[in-house]
């Protein structure tokens, strides 16, 4: 019945390409630019016969949780170089890149002693530190991530206390910044002899079902003060004891490790190379990495299995583009997008021969939008395409920036980081959390997805047209004060000295 089914999708797909792609601008869609019928046969091997689910079972079954310079990490890299060149990709590599400091989880174990007595479920937060060996008792004083100077400059009153982030009253700054500032109030607290620091990223609640959500509290940030996640429903009944005057009292014991210096990780690269213009090159691809409570399936095994599947479809439809499609599995994602921030520093050399980006990282829900990466010049000729899909799906085409993935560096250089927005409302349960397993994907969604990743990476390589060509400095400065992302880069000091020096040479808005 399944392949019924995908089979009719396959049939509206070819009427689709035909008759969607019409659009009132003078841009062309697959019908009038000659990609339709390798877009046809792509569409047939990617629907009917995708090995996409097969590659995030191997992923999260045999390989498990891949934190980035961990032995797991490495084990990750090596399947996705013999993936690549079992299915025939060119030029497969894994390229190395320096981690700052690896982290190794250990155990995390918290009980409420008064006003009455149980356990508690926490998880460390990633490349945070721990409590004395056998663990350390102290009382849970709440602290307000809407206040952070305050908190910083009354430091001492944590000494021996557990700080409990909530939020109180107005935020007296943007939410990056007080991200940013949290940092800094961790510091402080390890310096002041705090226990260990209750709160999650941006200083949030768990999102309930008794899970637990990690991360990392900043790009390449360590602490040496322990920081946890609780459980929604465990932190809630301390917010309640604090709100009746009640101070609970804790015992906490977590045990992390740190490497003593830089640790080595790869992206896993392979390619397709282009018939016409193999200089001129579109990445494609999803992070690797993942975080270890569970198998990393949502975040992120279904983009890397995109990936495979979207390279293996195009691949078994026997079709080459024009120019070249260049498949990557970044590592480093949830350190600080730090696999592909060193993809961009390694191929600075050739950037300007570069298409742009093509990511997909946002869970386990179908596509829903191509996010431009701040090109808005590149809207109008992109929609007819988007158009072609309808049938198959309703994808929106929009202009806006992704800055949580790696999509990031490429807009940050100027070209389209496009981002495959999905619909996925269950990823605040899988998002880094005990959660995040192969149970969570639908294998007909994850075809799908990656079925139009492969379509929506051969359009934009074999367009006769050149899709995109990186922007000048100047107007990637102004695009991103325009989408408010200068904020995030500035506050974690990964503003470019040349931005700098535009703003101050013209200002910001001009």
């Amino acid at each position: 019945m399944r392949k019924i089914l995908v089979g009719i999708l396959l049939i509206a797909l070819v009427a689709g390409l035909g008759v969607r792609a019409q659009n009132k601008s003078a841009a062309r869609g697959p019908n009038e630019d000659g990609t339709k019928p390798a877009l046809v046969k792509i569409a047939g091997e990617g629907l009917l016969d995708s090995h996409a689910f097969q590659y995030l079972t191997e992923l999260s079954d045999d390989i498990g949780p891949r934190v980035s310079g961990s032995p797991q990490a490495q084990k990750a890299v090596e399947w996705g170089v013999l993936k690549m060149k079992a299915m025939g990709l060119e030029n497969v590599h894994g390229e190395k890149w320096q981690l700052w400091r690896g982290w190794t989880r250990g155990s995390a174990e918290a009980e409420l002693l008064t006003p009455i007595r149980r356990p508690l479920h926490i998880d460390a937060m990633g490349w945070t530190g721990s409590t004395p060996a056998g663990g350390v008792d102290g009382d849970v004083v709440p602290v307000n991530l809407f206040d952070l100077d305050n908190e910083i400059r009354n430091i001492s009153r944590l000494n021996g206390k557990v700080p409990l982030l909530v939020m109180r009253g107005e935020p007296n700054k943007s939410f990056i910044q007080l991200f940013a500032q949290f940092g800094d109030f961790l510091r402080a607290a390890g310096k002041a002899g705090v226990i260990a620091v209750i709160g999650g990223q941006g200083g949030g609640r768990a999102e309930g079902m008794n899970l637990t959500h990690t991360g990392i509290l900043g790009f390449d940030a360590d602490f040496a003060i322990p920081v946890v996640s609780m459980t929604a429903e465990d932190q809630g009944q301390l917010e309640r004891y604090l709100a009746r005057g009640l101070t609970p009292r804790v015992h906490f014991n977590v045990q992390n490790a740190f490497s003593n210096g830089p640790v080595e990780s790869a992206n896993v690269v392979g390619e397709i190379r282009g018939r016409e213009n193999p200089e001129q090159i579109l990445v494609v691809g999803g992070h690797l990495d993942s975080w270890d409570l569970s198998e990393g399936a949502t975040d992120n095994g279904m983009g890397s299995s995109c990936t495979l599947g979207a390279a293996d479809a195009i691949l078994r439809s026997g079709v080459r583009p024009r120019r070249t499609i260049r498949f990557v599995l970044f590592t480093g994602e949830e350190q600080g997008i730090d696999g592909s921030f060193a993809y961009v520093k390694q191929h600075q050399p050739e950037m300007a021969n570069h298409l742009g980006s093509l990511i997909l990282d946002n869970g386990q829900g179908p596509v829903r939008a191509f996010q431009l990466g701040g090109r808005d010049d590149l809207v109008e000729s992109f929609r007819p395409f988007a158009a072609a899909l309808a049938d198959i799906r309703e994808v929106k085409v929009e202009d806006k920036v992704e800055d949580g993935t790696d999509t990031f560096p490429f807009s940050i250089a100027g070209l389209p980081g496009i981002n495959m927005d999905q619909d996925s409302p269950d990823y605040k349960y899988t998002h880094h959390s005990a959660a995040d397993a192969l149970e969570a994907v639908k294998p007909d969604v994850l075809a799908q997805d990656a079925t139009l990743m492969a379509l929506a990476a051969y359009w934009i390589a074999d367009r006769p047209e050149r899709f995109a060509s990186p922007w000048p400095a100047e107007r990637t400065v102004k695009m991103l004060v325009a989408q408010h992302e200068d904020g995030v880069l500035k506050a974690f000091g990964l503003w470019p000295k040349a931005f700098s020096d535009i703003e101050k040479k013209d200002g910001p808005s001009n």
